[in-house]
């Protein structure tokens, strides 16, 4: 992590890291926060506890808070990135690994993100993962 600022996230840092990485030079600042515009829409196309769309930076950071304090993750990898629109809109698919920290279960995902970017940061971001690895891994028993 860059700073302490973001220290609460710590344990989900691969995807940040994934997802800034990905954005490279289209956007401005170190952390995917830090590349989040304060009115931000965050949609997420499935249903398992996240709300469907997230307004704003400050409610997508608290969404997160608690995906940190429930996910530990050892990485993110498989990227493949799809620059269209004169970048201006990215595509991003990927992977995530780790455990579900109450469980001790393990939790593999692949996901694809469609991104817009505007001025530099992150206007709007859809999400979509293998709903049933999530479901899955939330309803197994841990070892």
């Amino acid at each position: 992590m860059p700073s302490r600022t973001y220290a609460a996230f710590e344990s989900v840092a691969p995807y940040f890291e994934l997802a800034r990485g990905a954005l490279g030079d289209l956007v401005e600042g170190e952390h995917f926060f830090d590349v989040v515009d304060e009115h931000t829409v965050y949609e997420v196309l499935y249903d398992l506890g996240w709300p469907r769309i997230i307004h704003g930076r400050t409610a997508l950071m608290a969404a997160f808070r608690d995906y940190a304090e429930s996910m530990a993750l050892h990485a993110a990898d498989h990227l493949i990135t799809h620059k269209t629109d004169d970048g201006r809109v990215v595509v991003i698919e990927y992977e995530v690994h780790g455990k579900i920290l109450a469980t001790n279960v393990d939790y593999d995902n692949r996901f694809c993100s469609i991104i817009r970017v505007e001025n530099r940061k992150i206007a709007h971001w859809r999400d979509y993962m293998d709903s049933l690895a999530a479901w899955n891994a939330l309803n197994k028993r841990g070892r």
